[in-house]
């Protein structure tokens, strides 16, 4: 048996062991547009794997991972999934700032911050997107200034995932004053929990609140919590993004089976199965699927190196995409009654929360209409988009 088939056999063995007792009860809970099921619970389980050593397993050893292998990690992600085990409170620390901090950060930032986020004692967001630079985010306006030993930081950030259930945000400031676009940004990382800060959640069209816009009044942190220099905080950023589109991925790709898997049994149940149309547009999805998944294994050999491709790009348009049109197919199978809450105030079936949701697949995380552009640019060396 190879190191990977062992490894995949272990993560099996322990997650059926232990999503049992107290545990057993937060199968498919959480994730998107559902964050806010039973979140003190997965918080509880998440602490539990770390205890284990089942957090931030693809980090190197001396940063409290387990060195794991890509295929080691796919694998990982894979049995997760498949376990259909709670949606991670700890994603953005595990698998965006943590791999953020080990390529970039200062000695003294891992040995503050990486141990927390393996263990799960502090969550942290994102503080990227603000009102008037979501998908154009090199028009950041929030701005941060020395003071003594501290960072002063001004501004507001919108879209932050999580950010009220979370202690610390990493936030993209500017920090040169005169300059724009990409120029005089830096990555500081900054607590949430200290005046000067005020988190108000966004109510969604599910009726919950994942979201949150944050606010920054003088907000303070040490002149020491900025990951590379300042002026650089573009690069970082752009790495941080990398990162998000890493082997987790695969792991996304079961549940999306899932949702798919659930569409199909509906229509055989109700009779939608009948019509052509609808048959058609599943054998779509289902292509579409494996179509997901290859690019997906395509960009591993990016990640390998370091950092995906023009893959990812490519990926992110194709999923998201391709998640929305699963959500409208699964409301025309859903039929008529579909359109009506099953109860007071606002009870959503999973059918209507996977059509509600999808509808940000393709703005979050880099909007299909700015995925097109990279590719075209970056990628094609087509001529840039005209701008002011």
């Amino acid at each position: 048996m190879s190191s990977v088939e062992e490894f995949r056999t272990e993560v099996r063995g322990w997650l059926r062991a232990n999503l049992t007792g107290e545990f057993a009860s937060l199968r498919g809970r959480g994730g998107p547009g559902r964050e806010h099921e039973a979140f003190a619970e997965r918080l509880a389980w998440e602490r539990h794997m770390a205890a284990a050593g089942w957090t931030c397993v693809g980090w190197p050893k001396e940063y409290g991972g387990r060195g794991a292998t890509l295929e080691q990690q796919v694998a990982f992600h894979e049995e997760y999934a498949l376990a259909d085990a709670p949606a991670r409170v700890n994603h953005i620390g595990e698998q965006l700032l943590g791999p953020t901090l080990i390529a970039f950060g200062t000695p003294e930032q891992c040995e503050r911050f990486l141990p927390r986020i393996v263990a799960v004692e502090e969550l942290w967001c994102q503080g990227y997107s603000e009102p008037d630079a979501g998908s154009d985010l090199a028009n950041v306006r929030t701005h941060a200034e020395l003071d003594g030993e501290e960072w002063v930081v001004t501004g507001q950030k919108i879209w932050t995932s999580l950010a009220h259930e979370s202690d610390w945000c990493f936030v993209v400031a500017r920090t040169e004053s005169g300059s724009t676009r990409h120029q005089g940004l830096s990555y500081l990382l900054v607590p949430l929990d200290q005046p000067g800060v005020e988190v108000r959640p966004i109510t969604q069209l599910t009726g919950t609140c994942e979201f949150n816009e944050v606010f920054f009044d003088g907000a303070r942190t040490p002149a020491s919590h900025i990951v590379g220099a300042p002026g650089e905080g573009w690069k970082v950023a752009m790495a941080t993004l990398g990162f998000e589109r890493g082997v987790s991925t695969l792991g996304q790709q079961v549940g999306f089976r899932r949702e798919l898997e659930a569409v199909i049994e509906l229509a055989k149940r109700n009779g939608a199965a009948e019509d052509p149309l609808i048959r058609d547009r599943i054998a779509r999805a289902w292509i579409g699927l494996e179509i997901i998944r290859g690019n997906a294994l395509r960009m591993l050999d990016g990640v390998a190196a370091g950092a995906p491709g023009p893959e990812a790009s490519i990926g992110k348009i194709f999923w998201a995409t391709w998640h929305r049109e699963l959500g409208e197919l699964a409301m025309d199978v859903r039929g008529a009654d579909g359109m009506l809450a099953a109860g007071e105030p606002y009870d959503l079936d999973d059918f209507q929360r996977l059509f509600l949701f999808s509808r940000s697949d393709t703005i979050y995380a880099g909007s299909n209409e700015i995925q097109r552009n990279i590719i075209a640019e970056r990628v094609l060396g087509l001529p840039k988009e005209v701008r002011p």
